[in-house]
């Protein structure tokens, strides 16, 4: 078990996409090459929440922190977790405030401040999420985040330019596996290569 101050979930709005005809890369993954220079994102594998002209947003999916109990974690939050059962892992979302809390979690869930991305993926920033895994009434798959990875406009682009990152099509087997180590061996398996 991990000990680990969680603050609070995010705020409702805290990805909204701005009205964004084109969603960017949003809903994709973002991948670590060799070439990423930062190393807190060697063999990193980021979901994106949001890619647009006000920047972009997205969680890190493949950093585990930790397993807590889902009592705690619901304690920590002020709600009374006497009856939850199982624990939860924790994840590092990110290095942006890392003591918000995202659920990024399959569509089969949707409550306040809950927001489908694509292809099926959707983030809640809502505690009331917590309150329904715990009743055995949340989404059929779920990971919880600690912080984010954020950028400035056209920040992002620079580093994909750059040869830090490329982009791969996302889906929940990827996001939502539980063997972390071969995340990124699967996610750069999916690039493309331009002849």
């Amino acid at each position: 078990m991990v000990a680990l101050g969680v603050a609070a979930l995010a705020s409702p709005g805290a990805f909204e996409a701005y009205g964004q005809a084109d969603p960017g890369l949003a809903g994709q993954l973002l991948v670590a090459t060799e070439k990423m220079p930062d190393p807190r994102f060697f063999r990193t594998v980021i979901y994106m929440l949001q890619h647009d002209a006000t920047g972009a947003r997205g969680l890190v999916v493949n950093r585990l922190l930790g397993d807590m109990r889902l009592a705690d974690v619901l304690e920590r939050f002020g709600l009374d977790g006497r009856d939850a059962g199982d624990g939860i892992r924790v994840h590092y979302g990110g290095p942006v405030d890392p003591g918000r809390g995202f659920v990024l979690h399959t569509a089969d869930y949707a409550g306040a401040g809950s927001r489908v991305i694509a292809g099926g993926i959707a983030v809640t920033t809502d505690v009331e999420i917590l309150n329904a895994m715990a009743r055995g009434q949340g989404p059929r798959r779920s990971l919880l985040a600690l912080g984010f990875a954020g950028w400035a406009p056209g920040q992002l682009e620079g580093e994909i330019r750059r040869g830090g990152w490329i982009s791969v099509l996302s889906d929940e087997a990827i996001v939502f596996d539980d063997d972390h180590a071969r995340k990124w061996e699967r996610a750069m398996a999916r690039r493309r290569i331009d002849l």
